[in-house]
């Protein structure tokens, strides 16, 4: 889940909670799991930094592939 850029931190931490809460539900997380999906509670500092790993990891593989930008 993401949020937008400066959103206040305590609605942040309640997100996270209320998120993390759900996920431990046996029948969502069941659910999830059989769609395929990977359920995984984090803080919001480490999913931040998943993000900025994940752009950094995929912008090499562009960059690699010679790829160009095409707009239609």
């Amino acid at each position: 889940m993401l949020a937008p850029a400066g959103t206040p931190r305590e609605i942040v931490a309640r997100l996270q909670q209320e998120i993390a809460r759900i996920l431990n539900l046996p029948d969502i997380r069941e659910r999830l799991l059989g769609l395929g999906a990977e359920p995984v509670g984090s803080t919001p500092e480490q999913f931040g930094e998943y993000i900025r790993t994940e752009i950094a990891k995929w912008a090499n593989v562009v960059k690699a592939s010679g790829m160009q930008l095409q707009t239609f």
